[in-house]
């Protein structure tokens, strides 16, 4: 007999992610994410996607006064404004607050790629038969 369930997703969703640390290690923490349908996830990645395109936009206009600074802090901003939009809980001993996050990823180098990339792979259809 099948298993019965609702088409209508939760409102979130919760997915380990590993989060790099300084020496190479990687440290496993659970993730509370906000869900998305398609459309909204198109929306959501359509508007990163813009984001850079400005980003860029802005280092043409510095020429060669762009610093190696002035490109980190974007990334750094970037970043932020992504866990932010995809994020909802963790399972760090920190509180989960704006201040947290920009922690974490001022603090962690590869910890807002890493949190992105398990958001998108929770949506992968490959890892439907797995």
């Amino acid at each position: 007999m099948a298993t019965k369930f609702k088409i209508a997703q939760s409102a979130t969703f919760k997915a380990d992610v590993e989060i790099p640390r300084v020496g190479g290690t990687t440290v496993k923490v659970s993730f509370e994410f906000k869900y998305r349908n398609r459309k909204e996830l198109a929306a959501l990645f359509a508007g990163w996607q813009q984001a850079a395109k400005d980003d860029q936009e802005r280092f043409k206009e510095k020429g060669e006064d762009i610093t190696l600074v002035d490109i980190t802090d974007a990334n750094i901003e970037r970043q932020i404004e992504q866990v932010s939009e995809l994020v909802v809980g963790w399972g760090f001993e920190d509180k989960f607050t704006p201040e947290a996050i920009r922690a974490l990823v001022e603090t962690s180098a590869g910890a807002g790629d890493a949190i992105v990339t398990a958001y998108q792979n929770a949506f992968s259809v490959a890892r439907l038969g797995n």
